[in-house]
């Protein structure tokens, strides 16, 4: 077992394993490490830890020291002597007419050396642009070239996904990927939704390709003959992720598809191909087998488990407030009644509410919770049946006829007179 550090020197670059030296170093602590360039500021991902020795490379360089506040104020010097560098080449390129791109530029910790990375479609002689700039800066310069992919790192960003680039935040490495994995995971094979920013086919196709690869040789393919649970087919679309197919019956050919899982398939030929000779299909009780069975709770369970449901959604009221909102009710209702009949019909006046009691505060009305179920509504007394009042009808005078029973006596109809515009017709005068 050997003891190592991790250190980084970029925001979502590769791991380099040190030797502490016998040093405790916490994750984020600022550490000088002896590289290969020299002595260079980093920081700590992982603390102190053991590990195997075939996983080390030997001999591992050693920790320098921890990081001092004039470390920390030195990277910031050189963090703005990188911004000033940068535009003083690229004045140099655009005066000897280069064909490349600046993307970054990075000064060693003790600034001796300086770096420059470009991008270019092709090889650049630039020998002349070395020369000026190292009679500039007075250091060792490098001018380096990168890829786009690099560059992409360098510089980050967002990709299509709305999310920072992999390859600036956590890849540490690149993995190759190409056009098959794409064909494999049936995406469409359009450029534009399969690259990234940097033009190259996207990181994440590297992702799921495992899981794909493992979904194709458990899932028949296009044109396959298989038997499923409602008859045989020819297998005519298959969906990796979903892990089901599409099939159409030989018994219903005129009838679209019919979508199967995976695990009610029992393949027959694999790709396409000729029938079987001598294949007969099952009866149709054995395919009936082949139909995926969902497990049915028992009636008690099923029970039990909705009236928890039931009981988790809905809060049980107080028993206390129970009959008071019922008396409470009923007080409403017959006042209602009282104001809608307007007073007795004998003519007196309606009882006044009662006071309430001295001494008793009366509890303000519980406001309704939501999904609290109603109290039930008290029954209304019944009330004794009300005599009818049927005057008794006033002796006839004398003289007058009485009216048989039952029948009711006719109104007297009053003379209005003659209309004025109507003259009496005078008799004719006799000669």
């Amino acid at each position: 077992m050997t003891e190592i550090i991790a250190v980084r020197f970029k925001n979502g670059g590769k791991e380099y394993y040190f030797d502490p030296q016998g040093q405790t170093v916490a994750p984020g602590d600022g550490v000088i490490i002896e590289t290969s360039r020299g002595l260079e500021y980093g920081e700590c991902s992982q603390g102190n830890t053991m590990v195997e020795d075939e996983s080390v490379v030997q001999p591992l360089r050693p920790l320098v020291r921890l990081a001092t506040p004039q470390d920390l104020q030195t990277v910031e010097r050189n963090r703005e002597k990188e911004t000033r560098a940068f535009t003083i080449c690229q004045e140099k390129i655009a005066a000897h007419g280069l064909d490349m791109k600046l993307v970054r530029v990075e000064y060693s910790f003790d600034g001796s050396k300086i770096l420059f990375f470009f991008t270019s479609d092709g090889r650049v002689d630039f020998r002349a642009l070395v020369k000026d700039l190292a009679g500039v800066f007075h250091a060792r310069i490098e001018l380096r070239q990168i890829g786009v992919r690099d560059e992409a790192k360098m510089l980050g960003g967002l990709g299509i996904c709305g999310r920072p680039f992999c390859c600036a935040s956590f890849l540490e490495e690149f993995q190759p990927v190409s056009i098959k994995m794409a064909k494999t995971q049936n995406l469409s094979l359009n450029p534009t939704k399969i690259s990234g920013t940097c033009g190259r086919l996207m990181c994440c196709l590297k992702y799921e390709q495992e899981a794909y690869e493992d979904a194709v040789h458990r899932m028949p393919k296009n044109e396959s003959f298989v038997e499923t649970p409602e008859g045989v087919g020819t297998v005519c679309q298959v969906n990796l992720l979903r892990e089901t197919v599409k099939v159409r019956l030989e018994d219903q050919p005129d009838e679209s598809p019919k979508c199967f899982h995976n695990c009610e398939l029992c393949v027959v030929r694999n790709g396409k191909g000729k029938r079987p000779e001598g294949y007969v299909a099952p009866p149709p009780e054995e395919l009936a087998k082949l139909r995926k069975v969902t497990p049915v709770e028992e009636p008690g369970q099923r029970l039990s488990g909705s009236l928890e449901a039931a009981l988790n959604q809905l809060e049980v009221a107080a028993p206390e407030a129970a009959p008071e909102k019922a008396a409470e009710g009923s007080g409403k209702s017959r006042r209602s009644r009282n104001r809608s009949r307007g007073g007795n019909k004998s003519g007196g006046e309606s009882s006044p509410r009662k006071p309430a009691e001295e001494g008793k505060a009366v509890p303000p009305p519980r406001p309704k919770q939501k999904g609290e179920a109603k109290p039930p509504r008290p029954e209304k007394p019944k009330q004794p049946p009300k005599p009818q009042q049927n005057p008794q009808p006033a002796p006839a005078p004398e003289g007058a006829s009485a009216a048989p029973a039952g029948e009711k006596k006719r109104p007297r109809r009053r003379y209005r007179g003659k209309p004025k515009g109507d003259k009496p017709q005078q008799p004719p005068q006799q000669s």
